[in-house]
């Protein structure tokens, strides 16, 4: 997932969620409450709300029809999402142990614990809390079959003084405000209750017998009558309000040494009970064995179409098991194939905010599928082909995120995150497993967009940028390339030729040489982070153009010459440029020097110099500002490289395992200074930023398989067939209204290319011998007219105005200088990886 803009908003429901589960209810809901001067807990409407800490240890959910998916962060419970992958309904669910007599400790602050994996790939967790005084043992799985969230408790001591309180936190609608919380008897049964309507959730509770064990209970606000507030203030529980709300609750409830508890959710109090206590009346064994059975039988059918990597030690072994279930997890079952790009939220427990994660980014989230589909994942990846079909705009493109349901949030464009299903679409049929997906409509507009938008993006995958950007080019190549067996034959010719003038031209726009940084590194050239899209008609003067750095306090600018970052590898990834090209090493070379950290875990890179999203230099959590961190994700993206230059990248494969969390979540940053230990900032190990990052447990599943084959497992084959490693002659260049190019090679053709049909008038050197050329239909969505320049020579200059068929002129001329074709540039060396 990357920046997610400079700050993270505060997100609500989407309105299809919200009538979703009204659409379930059984009777209306009952309004909220106004607290009642009686019975309600003193101190509303409670202290502000904040999520708690992005740090996950684990993520889970089932693969049956339940709609339930939950995290474990410091050995507790933390978020829990129902019915969405997308909402988050509770802050977290923990315990206290204490005597009663002034003794009393929360287990999740010891961070004295151990966590297990029931069986290899089975997202349900046995957790081992230890003290001087006791040993609380938790069992957490959910029920495969129901909306209902289950945790074992075993408390063992050989005080009998000591009791087992549980802490709830909801934060039903993704939002703590607003939040109703009431202790209550249900058909018999304490129950915990809170609701906000259309969500609500019931905590219920059963001893050995099944029999209903929650002893005391008591609803408070969040820092003035919560249960934790009793005992920090009381070393005891003293208090038992029946109800708090509407505002930031909590509720609280003793339980006995051994029971199980059930937190369900429903489109009402009673519908969530049902649930709850429904679950309860079963050994709790038979829902680990359901979970067992279904990831067991999915990680067999993956196997089968891919084995699991076995030249690499146990624990990357592990790792790669790990992180597949880490990708199947958080796949949604509303809306089969799409997927967030976290369960968490990125420095949650700072602030209300629910973050920008729990959306889906087109760019993540064919990454992702191309994780699952490296080791067999190929019905997931195609209902990931479906989703991203369904939700294609009409002009081409997919927004920048967009809500499960295809809601658009931010609505930037972005051309990597058009070409990338382009890509996923070539993915699957290069195995033969489109299986009747016909997605050449989808690829027709989509390569149609990335033509009449091209070359320059509105946005990098930072999405901080505008401009040209070799990860960007480097995607759009590809897909042009890629998609094309899907075209008509006109169609395919035009997004050949487009291919290969970017492909041969983006050294030229997206390199510079002999700079002041050159000198000092001792190299002579490197590709930049992002060229200004002047840089097609000025040339490499643009590229001393001041470009803003975002997310920083200063509102800092470095020249465009000025700034790197390791977005070139994905031209090598894709069979675009060598490994040993000249350029891509000197480029390497100086994006180590300036980007590089070596940490306790191995050697991490930053995005690019300057970057400014991360923790502040104090380790205070990014608030819109702050300092960039070393991404594992970039560890893994060079891991391709060295897989291409013929370097095992096993050493990469460990430093992304150990920087993930104790339960192999790989985090999306790490720290890389000094350990603040206050704010459990060690350097090496996550910051507070999104932890797991789904698209790089994606990228380390890719790695481990390209390390078998020898080179990267999503190079599309059509563009290594194409390319391998080195640019094409393009027989033409490219001229549009929105790109215009100032100069073009000796020997080629000019395309003029237009939105909508005309006639272009030209002529040469002055508008001597003046011809009219009309524009004809590409089957892309534009018009191109082909000139007939290929007889100019270096010093003649073609001079261009456009007519539109409805007779209107475009208004401007424009020219276009014919130079002599570059012969003294660096040798390009062949790649040697087929």
């Amino acid at each position: 997932m990357d920046v997610r803009q400079s700050v993270k908003p505060l997100i609500l429901p989407p309105a299809d969620a919200v009538a979703a589960v009204q659409s379930m209810r059984a009777r209306p809901l009952s309004p909220d409450w106004e607290p009642d001067p009686v019975s309600d807990a003193p101190g509303a409407p409670g202290i502000p709300p904040t999520w708690t800490s992005s740090a996950k240890d684990v993520v889970g959910g089932s693969l049956g029809p339940a709609r339930l998916w939950f995290t474990l962060g410091h050995g507790i419970v933390n978020e829990v999402y129902w019915p969405r992958v997308d909402l988050p309904q509770i802050r977290d669910l923990g315990f206290i142990v204490a005597d009663g007599q002034g003794f009393w400790a929360e287990v999740k602050r010891s961070a004295e614990y151990r966590l297990r994996s029931i069986a290899p790939g089975v997202p349900a967790y046995e957790i081992v809390h230890s003290h001087p005084r006791y040993t609380l043992r938790l069992r957490v799985s959910p029920d495969p079959r129901r909306d209902v969230l289950a945790i074992e408790c075993a408390l063992e001591s050989p005080e009998p003084a000591l009791r087992l309180y549980v802490l709830l936190a909801p934060h039903l609608g993704a939002t703590g405000h607003g939040n109703r919380a009431t202790v209550s008897r249900h058909r018999g049964r304490h129950v915990l209750w809170a609701e906000r309507p259309p969500f609500a959730l019931a905590l219920s509770a059963v001893d050995a017998h099944q029999r209903d064990a929650i002893l005391r209970a008591s609803a408070g606000y969040v820092g003035a009558s919560d249960g934790w507030q009793d005992f920090a203030r009381n070393r005891a529980m003293t208090w038992e309000h029946p109800a708090a709300g509407p505002g930031n609750v909590a509720l609280m409830a003793e339980l006995p040494h051994q029971c199980v508890l059930a937190l369900g959710f429903g489109s009402s109090r009673e519908a969530a009970a049902t649930l709850a206590v429904s679950s309860l009346m079963q050994p709790f064994d038979n829902l680990l064995a359901g979970q067992r059975s279904d990831w067991s039988a999915w990680h067999r059918r993956c196997g089968e179409c891919c084995a699991r990597p076995p030249d690499v030690p146990q624990d990357l072994q592990d790792q790669f098991v790990t992180s597949s279930t880490v990708l199947r997890t958080h796949l949604d079952k509303t809306y089969p194939g799409a997927m967030v790009a976290s369960l968490s939220v990125p420095w949650g427990d700072s602030g209300n905010e629910r973050g920008g994660y729990h959306l889906v980014w087109p760019r993540d989230l064919v990454a992702c599928a191309g994780g699952l589909l490296a080791f067999g994942g190929e019905a997931e990846a195609r209902d990931t082909l479906r989703y991203l079909i369904a939700t294609q705009n009409a002009e081409g493109h997919w927004h920048q995120n967009q809500w499960l349901g295809g809601q658009p949030y931010w609505r930037g464009i972005q051309l990597d995150e058009t070409a990338f299903p382009v890509l996923l679409a070539a993915m699957l049929a290069d195995r033969d497993a489109l299986a009747g997906v016909e997605p050449h409509d989808m690829i027709r507009r989509a390569l149609g967009c990335i033509a009449k938008r091209g070359p320059s993006t509105d946005q990098d995958r930072w999405e901080e940028n505008a401009g040209l950007n070799t990860f960007t080019l480097a995607t759009c190549i590809a897909a042009l390339v890629a998609g094309s067996a899907f075209l008509d034959a006109t169609a395919q010719h035009w997004a050949l030729e487009l291919a290969d003038f970017w492909n041969a031209s983006l050294d030229q726009w997206t390199a510079v040489h002999g700079t002041g940084l050159a000198h000092r590194v001792g190299v002579n050239g490197y590709y930049v982070r992002t060229a200004p899209l002047s840089v097609l008609e000025n040339g490499s003067r643009s590229l001393e153009e001041p470009v803003p750095i975002r997310n920083r306090a200063d509102e800092a600018s470095l020249r465009a010459s000025e700034q790197v970052s390791t977005d070139f590898l994905q031209l090598v990834r894709f069979g675009l440029r060598s490994a040993s090209d000249p350029l891509v090493r000197d480029s390497l070379t100086v994006v180590d020097h300036l980007l590089k950290v070596d940490t306790p875990a191995g050697p991490v890179w930053r995005r690019y110099n300057g970057d400014g999203y991360g923790e502040h230099e104090d380790g205070g959590p990014f608030d819109g500002t702050g300092v960039g961190r070393p991404w594992p994700l970039l560890a893994g993206e060079r891991g391709h490289y060295d897989v291409l230059v013929g370097q095992d990248p096993l050493s990469t494969l460990h430093t992304m395992a150990a920087t993930a969390s104790p339960g192999g979540m790989i985090p999306e940053q790490v720290w890389d200074a000094a350990a603040v230990p206050q704010r459990r900032l060690y350097p090496g190990r996550p910051t507070g930023s999104a932890m797991p990052l789904a698209w790089a447990h994606a990228e380390f599943l890719k790695l481990i398989v390209s390390r078998s084959l020898g080179y990267p497992t999503d190079r599309p084959q059509a563009v290594w067939e194409r390319y391998r490693g080195q640019p094409r002659a393009a027989a033409c260049s490219f001229w549009w209204p929105h790109a215009k190019i100032g100069s073009m090679p000796e020997g080629r053709r000019l395309v003029v290319a237009l939105p909508r049909p005309g006639t272009v008038r030209w002529g040469r050197d002055g508008w001597q011998a003046i011809t009219e050329t009309q524009a004809e239909e590409t089957s892309l969505g534009f018009y191109a007219a082909s000139l007939d320049t290929a007889g100019l020579r270096s010093s003649q200059w073609i001079n261009l105005t456009i007519r539109w068929n409805d007779g209107e002129w475009i208004g401007f001329d424009s020219r276009v200088q014919v130079a002599a074709t570059n012969e003294s540039g660096p040798k390009r060396e062949s790649a040697s990886k087929l």
